[in-house]
């Protein structure tokens, strides 16, 4: 019978940790590297373990990006992300001028406007994902890298 002591020190989760140094050497902000871990901890971009976190980790990890949301692709373009940026940028261009189309023809055309809220939603959202794929995972965009 191997039965685990319940003095012995818990076993770490080297998996967990190992990417957490590699955060910590990066050229970004100290609010940034908080992002950066508690999105490393939540699975990595998609977030597969977000409901795991702790509140105070979950925050960090799901931050609703307000200078994305107000600047959209110029964000991307400061953040070195402009391939991104621009692909993001005419989809949603089109995107909208699809939907403005069809509100218009069903009688919508008032409400029409609110449609570039959507858009900046969209940088809002996944600006955060991206820098965290192009500074800790080295990926630039969807198909290159670097």
């Amino acid at each position: 019978m191997s039965a685990q002591s319940p003095y012995a020190p818990p076993k770490a989760n080297v998996e967990a940790d190992a990417g957490i140094a590699e955060i910590d050497s990066l050229p970004v902000s100290e609010t940034w590297k908080k992002r950066f871990r508690a999105m490393h901890r939540a699975g990595g971009p998609n977030l597969p373990k977000l409901k795991e976190l702790a509140p105070e980790d979950r925050k960090h990890a799901s931050v609703f990006n307000i200078l994305a949301f107000l600047f959209g692709p110029f964000y991307y373009l400061a953040k070195g992300m402009w391939r991104k940026g621009i692909v993001l940028f005419v989809l949603c261009l089109i995107g909208i001028l699809v939907l403005d189309f069809v509100m218009v023809l069903a009688g919508l055309g008032k409400y029409a406007n609110a449609t570039g809220f959507g858009a900046a939603a969209v940088f809002a959202v996944l600006a955060n994902r991206d820098y965290y794929s192009k500074m800790v995972l080295g990926r630039n965009g969807w198909w290159w890298s670097k």
